[in-house]
């Protein structure tokens, strides 16, 4: 091993390794409520498959979500992603108004 090839594994193992963080979660949901200060709670739902009698069955989550301008109302498609802890409760936050409600 020459002194080059000596000097790149411990520039290698000096450098600490670079932490990557994969892609937030999103989902898509109606907003349910929108009664507190740049709060949602916006509800989704998703199929799956019971254990035993492996019929589809719908499940259904709320989430509380972070609306900084209080631009989504109540029965609106909304589409979410996951962030940082903002509240004891609130994990997401808005990031599109996918279809107002009518």
């Amino acid at each position: 091993m020459d002194s080059q090839e000596l000097n790149e594994l411990i520039d290698s193992v000096a450098k600490p390794k670079e932490k990557r963080r994969g892609l937030p979660k999103t989902r898509e949901g109606v907003v349910v409520s929108d009664k507190m200060e740049k709060t949602l709670v916006v509800s989704t739902v998703r199929l799956m498959k019971h254990p035993a009698f492996k019929k589809y069955v719908r499940v259904t989550k709320k989430f509380h979500v972070h609306d900084e301008q209080n631009e989504a109302k109540i029965g609106d498609r909304v589409q979410i992603v996951e962030t940082r802890p903002l509240s004891k409760t609130k994990r997401w936050r808005l990031s599109k108004i996918v279809q107002k409600a009518v």
